[in-house]
């Protein structure tokens, strides 16, 4: 079923090399948020957006709607990618990449978020011009990656002669598989060629669930290894609790294991000890 997925979005695409200059890939991105996002959070989304000269913006949108809401948006934008931020408990950022209308999409938690506000790194690189796509081997292992390459190259990707777009490549997007993580760096091409320095943002996407449709559908993939923002908390306090329990059982056991020394008495040490003659007069 993910490798029958793979192979159609693989054919939605077919980029003409005969007709040069003609901008044949008309790929429109459609980055917005829900309400209630952190700072950090609307950096990074502002950050994504001007890395990407495809993309459009749009209005923060309510928890309340259902999220089948943002396939009409995108069709009023005239956008047939999607990446939506959506924020819970006020800490927790999750993230859906999703092809308009017919699917694949997918849901992430997103997690250690650097902006390039906040990093300050040396790395830069002009604007709206087209990154290099660099992955992991990891990523052709197995259906479920691969799946997800295609998503990303398909949304990451900027079009070729896009009007928005730089006619050259100076900066490199980075998806790396590590801890069961896929992990996005940015980096800028030094002018030698083979140097790369670090632009940002940088921030980790730990995959949960991918569906068949567009934000529903049949699930495609589970996450077997995912553990939610809440049970994680819940095992960091079990775990504080524990550590502190340890520590007293130790102590009890060393008082038990530890001897009593009796030290031998002296008798002059009673030279100086009185009775009190409470007798009245």
């Amino acid at each position: 079923m993910v490798k029958r997925k793979r192979k159609e979005m693989e054919e939605s695409i077919v980029e003409n090399e005969e007709s040069k200059g003609k901008w044949m890939n008309k790929q429109r991105v459609l980055i917005f948020a829900s309400r209630g996002i952190s700072f950090r959070d609307r950096h990074l989304m502002n950050n994504l957006r001007t890395l990407m000269p495809h993309a459009k913006p749009d209005c923060k949108m309510d928890k309340k709607c259902p999220l089948l809401m943002i396939n009409e948006i995108c069709e009023m934008k005239n956008c047939n990618q999607c990446i939506y931020f959506e924020n819970k408990r006020l800490n927790d950022l999750y993230m859906w990449v999703s092809k308009v209308p017919n699917g694949p999409s997918a849901k992430f938690l997103v997690e250690n978020v650097h902006t390039m506000q906040e990093l300050k790194l040396t790395g830069n690189c002009l604007k709206a011009s087209r990154p290099i796509l660099t992955f992991d081997d990891s990523f052709d292992s197995e259906p479920h990656l691969m799946l997800l390459k295609e998503i990303f190259i398909q949304i990451f990707g900027t079009p070729k002669n896009h009007p928005k777009s730089q006619p050259f490549f100076d900066h490199v997007f980075n998806f790396k598989i590590m801890d069961n993580r896929i992990w996005f760096r940015n980096y800028q091409i030094e002018d030698d060629g083979v140097s790369l320095v670090e632009i940002g943002p940088r921030f980790t996407m730990n995959l949960i669930k991918i569906f068949d449709s567009s934000f529903c559908g049949s699930i495609l993939y589970t996450n077997t290894k995912y553990i939610t923002p809440g049970m994680h908390r819940r095992q960091l306090k079990l775990s504080a609790v524990n550590r502190y329990q340890n520590k007293l059982d130790a102590k009890k056991s060393l008082a038990k294991r530890r001897p009593e020394i009796s030290y031998p008495s002296d008798p002059t040490d009673q030279v100086f000890e009185t009775e009190v003659d409470n007798r009245e007069d």
